[in-house]
């Protein structure tokens, strides 16, 4: 059986930046910790990635902070992860979810003939980790899909804590 960990949005206007939070700053050590757990080969990651035009988008006037604008300080993962993903694969998304990540998913699923597992960590759990998540479970239903709740937090305790129970509604395992 296969493992990838998937981790999402370690960067460092998650963490400490423009949106970050002390629960954020608080799982680092722990992202750290479960990425080590997996061959570098097996690590996915994504990065928010908005252009300088992010006010301007859909995206920005719902969310008025400027974050994870490409190249900028905030947009880099944060030291601590960036320090053990050197070489994994990365995908950017100008979004809540990838499309582009869901395909290459569900591309390894089929190699593996379904013998395959795919854990997620990072943040935020209710807006990026959740979508992500499910765009997952919707795109490979037969496939395991996990969550670690310790190596996630939302934008508010209370709001980690609802993502989770939508994931365990829609079958994704909680760890």
């Amino acid at each position: 059986m296969k493992k990838y960990l998937v981790v999402i949005d370690m960067q460092k206007d998650f963490v400490d930046g423009a949106l970050g939070t002390k629960e954020a700053v608080t799982i680092v050590p722990a992202v750290v910790k479960k990425i080590k757990e997996y061959p570098k080969e097996n690590v996915l990651l994504t990065m928010d990635t908005h252009p300088e035009s992010y006010m301007e988008q859909q995206e920005g006037k719902n969310l008025p902070v400027p974050h994870c604008i490409r190249g900028t300080e905030g947009w880099q993962l944060v030291p601590e992860v960036k320090e053990v993903t050197e070489g994994c694969m990365v995908f950017e998304k100008n979004g809540f979810g990838s499309v582009v990540l869901m395909e290459y998913l569900r591309e390894l699923a089929e190699e593996e003939h379904g013998e395959i597992e795919f854990e997620f960590v990072g943040l935020c759990t209710d807006i990026c980790v959740v979508v992500n998540a499910l765009l997952a479970k919707a795109a490979i239903p037969e496939v395991k899909i996990f969550a670690d709740a310790s190596c996630m937090a939302g934008v508010t305790p209370e709001k980690h804590a609802a993502a989770i129970e939508v994931m365990r509604s829609c079958q994704i395992q909680i760890r």
